[in-house]
């Protein structure tokens, strides 16, 4: 059946922090511009809707995590993901921006055409057996960092012979009650930081099996005003705390990089006044590498070192010989019993929502490619790949590249540039290195899925919010891109 195409000039592909954002950002800046979201679910959230294990919340303060159009607008800087999806919902019913929204709509191939210098989208929705042909002039993919439909493998030798339940966080079992259950967590980053506590109000005993350990720092979730807060008006007073937070986690993360091992000491005598003494600091909590090589952990009011004073959690640090149908041996010959195992080891990166990317025809894999100013993609015309920041709020870096991206569009309407392709004119000069700066495991199992970066601009990955955000606004715009004058075989709709 021949389908008629649906027209816009941006397509956002998914409706979590990145596409709510750009969504903003492109109807405030180009109201002439028509834009629609394209969310695979059923519900706009992304992950703060996907996963649901019990204590979920985020790992970075909303003040900076939530939106700068839309400002926090709790005490509490640390909140749970029904906070944050209730938030989400707010910003976007607030401006209108869920009237753009296309749900059950996934995008399962885009076609780039050079002759008619547009995007074709193949759009599945509903019961998935009904398609659409969405057409645009410029996709932006809103699709965040990770994989929705597959957990990272957990490589845990003899799983598959234990007879009690294995979870993975990512696919909680809805309504799994664990009162009583004796549970081991596997892993020791942020997602076994947050379900812990929880696991433990309930559960018989909770015991967190990591490898090796991580940093983790107790804030208080809790904000005080200052004098001069308490005096300005309620939404300026916000934007001041947005901006206090901002400072100060960027000022310890560069005090962590900078004088590493004042940062260890300074960790290490906070975490040990928070220890239960039947749990010792050594070997427990001192990590191998220098704090932010890894995303720091955050655990609010101290609820990780305080469900360890209840005597139902506890810390092994070992290695696994085998998990055996009872229960896990480990390499040092103690045996955990257990009901239930919880593989909380991380998760499957990917970009680009494992949507199929064609250009002229032929298959595009981002992983072969570097990404321009961590925005744009070599050789794909008229695309933005949104990414944020392993060692801050992922909306900052989201904000940096929608403000690129209205910018990008205006200078493309202006100069009725056509198509905008990032050009490597010459790869052997190129130094690779890491698109994202963490040595996590997951992180570094993935570094061959994700795209590519280099130490020479404009390949160079972010640097941080304050020059992307310069870049954003003044940056060049034909530094090492391909600008080719449009043609009229499309005309898109516009409203005023």
């Amino acid at each position: 059946m021949e389908m008629t195409p649906q027209e816009y000039d941006v397509v956002i592909i998914g409706a979590g922090i990145s596409g709510v954002n750009t969504a903003y950002r492109i109807q405030s800046s180009l109201p002439s511009h028509t834009y629609v979201l394209l969310e695979a679910r059923n519900a706009l959230g992304g992950t703060w809707d996907l996963f649901r294990y019990p204590g979920i919340r985020s790992d970075s303060d909303l003040y900076t995590f939530g939106f700068s159009w839309y400002p926090w607008p709790s005490s509490r800087p640390i909140a749970e993901a029904s906070e944050i999806t209730n938030y989400m919902k707010e910003a976007a019913s607030t401006f209108g921006i869920d009237k753009h929204i296309l749900y059950d709509h996934k995008v399962e191939t885009a076609s780039w055409s050079t002759v008619h210098q547009t995007w074709s989208l193949n759009v599945t929705h509903g019961d998935h057996v009904h398609c659409s042909l969405i057409t645009t002039r410029f996709i932006v993919f809103g699709t965040g960092y990770y994989d929705y439909d597959r957990p990272l493998p957990a490589q845990i030798p003899g799983l598959d012979t234990f007879s009690g339940q294995v979870i993975h966080p990512q696919f909680w079992p809805e309504g799994f009650d664990y009162t009583g259950k004796d549970v081991v967590v596997i892993g020791s980053g942020a997602t076994a930081i947050t379900i812990i506590p929880k696991l433990a109000e309930t559960a018989a005993h909770v015991t967190m099996l990591q490898r090796s350990p991580t940093y983790i720092l107790s804030l208080p979730n809790k904000r005080e005003k200052s004098c001069l807060e308490r005096v300005l008006p309620v939404s300026l007073s916000r934007k001041m705390a947005r901006i206090r937070r901002f400072v100060t986690s960027a000022m310890f993360f560069k005090f962590c990089r900078t004088f590493p091992n004042a940062a260890r000491w300074l960790l290490q005598r906070e975490t040990c006044k928070r220890l239960p003494q039947h749990i010792p600091y050594n070997p427990h909590f001192i990590p191998r590498y220098n704090p932010w090589d890894q995303r720091l952990c955050i655990c609010p009011d101290g609820d990780f070192f305080n469900s360890l004073h209840t005597g139902r959690a506890d810390v092994k640090t070992d290695t696994i010989a085998t998990v055996t149908g009872s229960g896990i041996e480990l390499a040092s010959g103690e045996t955990l019993k257990t009901d239930v195992i919880v593989t909380a080891t991380g998760l499957k990166l990917q970009f680009g929502g494992n949507v199929k990317i064609l250009v002229d025809g032929k298959p595009y894999n981002m992983s072969d490619k570097y990404m321009w100013n961590g925005i744009l993609l070599q050789d794909l015309p008229n695309a933005a790949l949104v990414i944020g920041y392993t060692n801050a709020s992922w909306t900052l870096g989201a904000d940096a590249t929608g403000t690129f991206v209205t910018r990008f569009l205006r200078h493309m309407h202006k100069k009725r540039i056509g198509m905008a392709i990032p050009r490597v004119h010459d790869a052997t000069q190129l130094t690779s290195c890491r698109l994202l700066d963490l040595s996590s495991t997951y992180v570094t199992a993935a570094e061959r899925n994700v795209p590519k970066a280099a130490e020479q601009g404009p390949w160079q990955p972010r640097k941080g919010y304050l020059s992307d955000m310069a870049f954003a606004k003044y940056g060049s715009l034909d530094n090492s891109l391909e600008l080719i004058e449009r043609t009229d075989t499309m005309v898109t709709k516009k409203h005023v």
